[in-house]
This record gives structure tokens, sequence and C-alpha cells, in this order.
């Protein structure tokens, strides 16, 4: 698997609303995407930094992932994720080095990205997203 290049950086908040002037001041940018991903259970707001995106996620539901992990760590740094040419091929190349998978095959996730998780059970704690266009 060819890890191209950082993403984006995930980071759980509270509240888009409450974060997005303060990571638009601190960051000097401007938000320039909002989106809600229903099956994800979450609504994402994005900056971009370089070449690198950071994305905001506020749970729309308390037992939905972003709501669990807000609950259990409060508010932080989520996931970070790479992205591959393929994330099915590159979970599935994950799956064969023993990494464990939170997906098998990759799923929609915001801006139309094919998306697929590592468990951070296998990865030293960090939750690993592969994305692919």
């Amino acid at each position: 698997m060819k890890l191209s290049h950082i993403e984006h950086l995930g980071i759980a908040v509270k509240s888009l609303a409450e974060s997005i002037p303060y990571y638009e001041s601190l960051l000097g940018t401007s938000c320039y995407s909002i989106e809600e991903v229903k099956d994800q259970r979450v609504k994402t707001a994005f900056f971009m930094v370089g070449e690198t995106k950071i994305e905001l996620l506020e749970s729309t539901d308390p037992e939905g992932p972003i709501g669990k992990f807000l609950e259990k760590k409060g508010e932080g740094i989520h996931h970070i994720a790479f992205a591959v040419d393929d994330a099915t091929a590159a979970l599935n190349e994950s799956e064969s080095k023993g990494l464990t998978l939170i997906d098998k095959v990759s799923r929609k996730g915001a801006e139309g990205m094919n998306i697929g998780f590592l468990h951070p059970r296998s990865t030293h704690g960090v939750l690993i997203e592969l994305c692919s266009k």
C-alpha cells in the first residue's frame, strides 16, 4: 500500500457552530465545506491548510461513533487519514499484514471519498482512515 500524503486530520468537536469561527481564526483560513454524512451520524466542516485538510466532526447522534468518542474522551483528535489509490485494496493489504480492520471494504464518506478504517488496537492506539477518490 502506497500512502501518497496525509489527506486530513479528523477532530471531534461538540459544536461546529462554536468550533468553526475558532478554527478559522486559528488557521487563518475559511471553512470551505459543511456536510452531513447521515450513515456515519456526523456533520463535517473542512479547512484547507497547505496540502492537508482539517476535518471537524460533530455528532448528530450520541450513540454514533463521534458521539461515543466525545462522551468517552471529549473533544480532540479523532483520526488521521491517509490518501491511497484504492481504499478497498489498501484495506485488503492491511488485513493481509495482520492489521485489524473496522471496514472490510470501503464506503462513501464526506466529500465523496471512498473510506475505510483500521482499528486502533492494531495501529498503536491511532484510528487510521484510508481514503481514495
